[in-house]
């Protein structure tokens, strides 16, 4: 056996510390930099924050032929959608869109 050779015990313990840092890692990875983490923070970060529940009533008569609504809470013209769920969506990978209400045509 020469200097450069290690012993089974030694070998062990070198896989044993590369595991346990690799592990650690990972689960540092995946509490600071993962993009599910993003996922678990509130949906509505400013609008009508004094409220309990944010609600919206609209009667069908005066919605026109089309109305295009929100639904990722980012539009600046709320409850409108002003197309803001496309950034929302490429930060967070999220696939929201808008809700869409059209008169039936005849």
């Amino acid at each position: 056996m020469n200097a450069r050779s290690m012993s089974k015990a030694e070998l062990i313990a070198v896989i044993s510390l590369t595991a346990g840092a690799a592990a650690i890692g990972y689960m540092a990875y995946k509490t600071f930099m993962s993009k599910e983490k993003c996922c678990k923070t509130r949906v509505n970060l400013e609008i009508q924050k004094d409220n309990p529940k944010v609600v919206h009533a609209f009667d069908i008569e005066d919605l026109g032929d089309k109305a295009v609504y929100c639904r990722c809470w980012r539009s600046r013209k709320f409850p409108l959608c002003d197309g803001s769920h496309t950034k929302h969506n490429e930060d967070t990978g999220d696939n929201v869109g808008p809700l869409i209400i059209k008169r039936k045509e005849a």
